[in-house]
């Protein structure tokens, strides 16, 4: 009976810690692990959506570039981080993928974090540097069958949704290109508007600048309808190749066991800062579809993603490098 009252004790004091820490948080600045380099698509919604959170929460949030593995390396640290909501994940796509790419991972993408919101999706822009004498997608497939295996694209990594969503373009179109694997979206793009490589199927937000400074040239998106920040660029579909569908998205995860009501707390904060006049401009002007769902919503989503992307990895037989 003792025994029983002491660990009925244990318990209460240990529940109602828990309930003062979640009353003061946060109580400290907290840390955004983006698993990229300075540059692409993925931090450059965290950076925006950092500062906003950190007004929001009245701390600062600190973004912590972890970029290497395949994503893989960021993902790591955020998920063996102290569940206490001071560590989160800014994932994306790639974490989607990697489940089916990677044949042992250290850390479990559905089971070790515990899903926020999803934040938001953008297409990728099917580009080409101005030197490649294609205006078109349907140029583009003519001059790659010209010259099998001379054109070169660049991805963000292995795997990676640029890496996929090139793959799955050369599968349909019948053509052979050259993949050239770069570490994150960032380096990537600058290989592409420097001319070191001819195509790449970027985020929106990583080459939008660029397209309208002339360094690269837009043949169109990767989505299945058209994108409301660059309305005048087709779909891969609708210029020849027929149900093409790919797109990048991202989204807030914090290790599992994260107390309930922190995570409630960040989602009601994200769903907030997002509806901002401000944000929204921003983000809709750098190519961000924002969107803000239920946790729970973000976790059916999640698992969707994984299996879509099983088939894809499976069927063009992407393996890591």
């Amino acid at each position: 009976m003792k025994h029983r009252c002491g660990m009925l004790f244990v318990l209460v004091v240990a529940l109602l810690a828990a309930a003062r820490t979640c009353a003061q948080y946060p109580g400290k600045p907290l840390r955004l692990v983006v698993p990229f380099p300075p540059g692409g698509g993925t931090d450059t919604l965290a950076r925006v959506y950092g500062q906003k959170l950190g007004d929001a929460l009245g701390q600062q949030v600190i973004i912590d570039n972890r970029p290497g593995g395949g994503t893989n390396i960021g993902a790591e640290i955020a998920a063996k981080a102290l569940p206490d909501g001071y560590t989160a994940l800014m994932g994306n796509i790639a974490h989607a993928i990697n489940v089916t790419l990677y044949n042992k991972l250290a850390y479990d993408f559905v089971r070790d974090f515990a899903p926020v919101s999803l934040l938001a999706s953008t297409p990728n822009i099917l580009v080409v540097h101005p030197s490649v004498p294609a205006k078109t997608v349907n140029e583009l497939i003519v001059l790659a069958r010209a010259r099998p295996g001379q054109l070169d694209y660049a991805s963000s990594g292995s795997g990676s949704s640029s890496h996929l969503a090139a793959e799955l373009f050369s599968s349909m179109a019948e053509v052979k290109m050259t993949h050239i694997p770069y570490k994150g979206g960032g380096p990537a793009v600058v290989a592409l508007a420097g001319g070191q490589v001819s195509v790449g199927f970027a985020t929106t937000p990583s080459v939008i600048g660029h397209i309208k400074s002339g360094k690269m040239r837009g043949l169109a998106v990767t989505t299945a309808q058209r994108s409301p920040s660059t309305p005048d660029l087709p779909t891969i579909s609708e210029s020849g190749l027929a149900g093409y569908d790919a797109g990048t998205w991202y989204g807030l995860l914090v290790p599992a066991s994260t107390p309930r009501e922190i995570v409630v707390r960040l989602h009601t904060e994200s769903v907030k800062l997002l509806k901002q006049p401000d944000v929204k401009e921003r983000l809709d002007g750098a190519g961000f579809e924002l969107i803000g769902n239920t946790p729970e919503q973000f976790a059916t989503f999640i698992r969707t993603e994984i299996d879509k992307w099983a088939r894809v990895v499976k069927a063009s037989g992407a393996r890591a490098e």
